[in-house]
């Protein structure tokens, strides 16, 4: 199993969603603290908090969960190749032996600070050796003398094995001794055979570095001659026409390897759009950075097949318009609900636990004294909150004495007045000062379908009418944009006087007017509707309005 399970509930979150993926993960992992599962249960939430839950989590002192709006897989849930990066002054030949060790085709080229510089791949070194250079590009390559050293196996005899060939040309010192003069020019490096005399010619002409070849050591004479004119000496044992063939392959990747409009990934990054983005470049390998751009790991198709879902337990809801994104890449183990049985398919049975109750909090508190597990007082403190925005402090008909009687006692443990609670959490919840009429119906939206008619429902609940009045007439223009923006067929918003009992009903849509009005069994109304003794979305507007387009 991964590390992690995310506890998380519906979009647009109101109190019970967020409050209760936060105690349910609570509960989850004490149990797996004393079973040793090694799962990790991490509360999550599906959007921005509203202010009623804001102000519960901050009273309480519990921190918020963090937002998580699509759980398709990323990067970070497969099995990257952790693969070791390369310096960009390595030599050719030492990448190829690298990649035929690691059983790569691609080296990342990563600079001291971590941050990728570029990528090597085994076609650049190819064409590398298949290509015709002029005896500069040693030198313009500026090839460290360590690197020169390690492709000939060879042995350094003076100089600084750390400096840089930035000079000259390669030239092969297999001339007579007069043409042997004109031949070499200062800053050049010479492949000499292991006669001494040639060797001294060379170092002479001001040759910057002599490679002996044939050879373990030089003449004294050569030696200090060398040191004398800071010229590097290097002995190796293979013959002058295979230093001649090999000397190329000790040039640095960077001099070689691709810079420009390098293709990357981040760990974030959806397992879709990197498919996507990888069918269009015909490389095998990728390189992946974190935030900062850093390197951390290469990926490849191949390495895709091993995706692992991320796992996921839905609370408050289970209807698939209302949870994150992409749901269906991830794998669902768990639903704890209170609504109606919704459009959520699964692959594989779960555990589904959906019990008629007026708050999901409830069901999760009946659990932690199924299970026997103690409910610590900030953990009593928002599941009684949630009961209380739920069930609109026991004014609600989904209330059951369930409900009531379970807030009762955890208002007990958390040392809270129920009325006080309920009455500070409603004037925060109710405070629309500086929020825009999207911000207010956004607090609490969600999206149901019946066959084909889509419809969106928004409740905005206070304790005062003349605030829900105030923000009546924005609530009306934002709705009509919402509706043409997200292609549903009506949008309707409850303004819930929570003291009066009473919504007044707001509505858009072609046919939303007569959908009110069937399912209320009232006369067509133009504006909006009084629904008195409504307050209940869930289970007073929901079920008419379903059996009216059933209808």
């Amino acid at each position: 199993m991964p590390n992690s399970v995310y506890i998380v509930g519906h979009k647009n979150p109101d109190t019970d969603s967020v409050c209760a993926a936060i105690a349910y993960a609570y509960l989850k992992n004490q149990i797996a603290k004393k079973y040793g599962t090694g799962v990790v249960f991490e509360p999550k939430k599906a959007g921005q908090l509203n202010e009623e839950t804001r102000y519960v989590l901050e009273r309480f002192g519990i921190e918020e969960p963090e937002t998580v709006t699509d759980v398709g897989a990323q990067l970070t849930d497969i099995e990257y190749r952790r693969l070791e990066p390369v310096d960009g002054h390595i030599s050719l030949k030492k990448a190829w032996e690298l990649m035929l060790e690691r059983d790569v085709a691609t080296l990342p080229v990563v600079g001291k600070t971590g941050k990728l510089e570029g990528v090597i791949v085994n076609g650049d070194i190819a064409y590398s050796y298949m290509d015709v250079y002029d005896n500069s590009i040693l030198s313009r390559a500026r090839t460290q003398y360590s690197n020169i050293i390690s492709t000939l196996n060879g042995t350094l005899v003076t100089g600084n094995p750390h400096a840089y060939f930035v000079k000259g040309s390669v030239v092969i010192a297999s001339s007579n001794r007069e043409d042997l003069m004109d031949d070499i020019n200062v800053d050049d490096l010479a492949i000499v055979g292991n006669i001494t005399a040639r060797q001294l010619i060379c170092i002479e002409a001001g040759c910057s570095c002599l490679i002996v070849c044939g050879a373990s050591q030089v003449d004294p004479e050569v030696a200090e001659l060398a040191e004398k004119n800071q010229c590097v000496v290097i002995t190796t044992e293979y013959d002058t026409f295979t230093v001649a063939r090999l000397i190329h392959q000790s040039m640095p990747v960077r001099q070689f390897m691709k810079t420009d409009d390098l293709v990357s990934f981040e760990l974030d990054d959806y397992v879709d759009d990197v498919r996507d983005i990888m069918k269009s470049v015909r490389h095998r390998d990728f390189p992946i950075l974190d935030e900062n751009r850093h390197y951390v790991g290469m990926v490849s198709r191949r390495l895709l097949l091993n995706m692992q879902k991320k796992q996921i337990i839905l609370v408050d809801h289970n209807e698939k318009s209302q949870a994150v994104d992409n749901l269906d890449q991830a794998e669902v183990l768990e639903i704890i609900d209170h609504h109606r049985l919704g459009s959520l398919e699964t692959v594989s049975p779960i555990y589904f636990r959906n019990q008629p109750l007026g708050s999901t909090a409830t069901i999760v508190s009946l659990m932690f004294e199924e299970r026997g597990i103690e409910i610590p007082k900030p953990i009593a403190g928002i599941l009684c909150s949630a009961i209380l925005s739920d069930t609109l402090m026991f004014r609600s008909p989904t209330c059951t004495g369930s409900d009531e009687s379970r807030c009762r006692k955890l208002a007990e443990i958390a040392g809270v007045d129920i009325t006080e609670l309920a009455t500070s959490m409603f004037e925060a919840g109710s405070d629309f000062k500086d929020k825009t009429p999207e911000q207010i119906l956004h607090q609490d939206y969600k999206v149901f379908s019946s066959g084909d008619i889509n419809f969106g429902v928004s409740q905005v609940s206070s304790i005062s009418k003349s605030q829900l009045n105030n923000i009546k007439d924005g609530i009306k223009t934002y709705m009509k944009s919402l509706q043409s923006s997200s292609e549903l067929d009506a949008v309707f918003v409850m303004l819930t006087d929570i003291l009066n009992e009473s919504t007044e009903l707001l509505f858009v849509g072609d046919e939303a007017d007569k959908i009110i009005a069937d399912a209320f069994r009232m006369p067509v109304e133009k504006d909006s509707y009084i629904l008195e003794g409504v307050v209940s979305r869930k289970k007073q507007l929901i079920p008419p309005i379903m059996e009216s387009l059933q209808e």
